[in-house]
């Protein structure tokens, strides 16, 4: 313990109390998660019913022009500083967009909080290194690494708006992977029923409400932009780009030869849908495949020892007993 305590600088009291105060923290936070009801849709509504309005008065012919109308809202410091800073330029932002337009987040703000957050988290780490390395002393052991450690955490700030724009990214990809072929089963039973395909695009969205939120989203956004813009081709090609899944992008293949010659679309969906299943079949057997092996070490490390423990242990004692006894 004083070794411990020696190398870090803090005291083990406190390191345990903080440990405790941290478990606590997180129990109560699982438990008010298991315990709250969520809306899958709560939210959602809004952000379609702004879409649609935008594409509405994009169509809309007046002679009067109105005047702009400028909202004050939460990021309105931010986007000042981006401005200021010339961090909103369209060769910077384009690529930034396109990955926060896959990860979910669609509003013209979510670019600038990105931006500004790429341009603060790593002041702010960075300082917060600086204070507990040289302020407070942490780890006085390895002072010689000091300036190393504060190089790291600044990296580290600099990368934390990437790392997690990509998790949500991959979540919310996988996400719509795994409902894609029900989804596709649904379109089928919308087409073969006569429904045109923005109106089936808003069947399935609708059924899809709470099983499947992300897809259920896409679907809805991209039935209004089939209503409201002038080329439903690229109604399409804009849920192919909102979603980084190339199983998505053959199903957007498919609706777009058959808006174009007229194909049937019942059955190139009913194949679809039959190969994306398999393909998802095939996953799960991989995986099950794969399971033998990744228990290995787990069995190895903690199952064998406990084992032989139980079923050997009394036999050890026993014969040590005996041992010491004849001695």
């Amino acid at each position: 313990m004083n070794e411990i305590e020696n190398i870090i600088g803090i005291p083990i009291v406190d390191l345990i109390s903080f440990a405790a105060g941290a478990v606590a923290l997180l129990v109560m936070v699982a438990v008010y998660q298991t315990a709250l009801v969520r809306d899958p849709m709560k939210g959602r509504v809004k952000s379609l019913q702004d879409r649609r309005d935008s594409l509405k008065a994009g169509l809309m012919t007046t002679s009067k022009r109105r005047s702009p109308v400028r909202k004050v809202d939460g990021v309105g410091g931010m986007r000042a500083l981006a401005d200021k800073l010339q961090l909103l330029q369209k060769e910077q932002t384009a690529k930034v967009s396109a990955s926060l337009l896959q990860a979910g987040f669609r509003s013209s703000d979510a670019v600038v909080i990105y931006q500004v957050a790429r341009l603060t988290l790593p002041l702010l780490v960075g300082l917060v290194a600086v204070i507990l390395f040289y302020g407070l002393g942490f780890m006085p052991k390895h002072e010689q690494m000091y300036p190393v450690y504060s190089v790291v955490a600044v990296f580290l700030g600099l990368k934390l708006p990437d790392i997690y724009v990509s998790n949500i990214k991959q979540k919310r990809t996988e996400a719509i992977r795994k409902s894609l072929p029900d989804a596709l089963d649904l379109l089928v039973v919308c087409a073969e029923a006569g429904l045109t395909l923005d109106s089936a695009l808003g069947r399935v969205a609708k059924e899809l409400g709470r099983a499947s939120p992300e897809l259920s989203d896409e679907f809805s956004l991209a039935a209004i932009e089939l209503g409201f813009l002038p080329e439903r081709r690229q109604a399409l090609i804009n849920l192919s780009d909102r979603v980084d899944l190339p199983a998505l992008r053959g199903v957007v293949t498919t609706l777009i030869q058959s808006e174009r010659y007229g194909t049937p679309l019942a059955s190139s969906l009913r194949v679809l849908s039959a190969e994306f299943r398999n393909e998802r079949l095939m996953k799960a057997e991989e995986k099950a495949a794969r399971l033998p092996a990744t228990l290995t070490v787990p069995l190895i490390l903690f199952i064998l020892p406990t084992l032989f423990v139980v079923l050997i242990g009394p036999a050890a004692c026993k014969v040590a007993d005996d041992f010491i006894g004849k001695n």
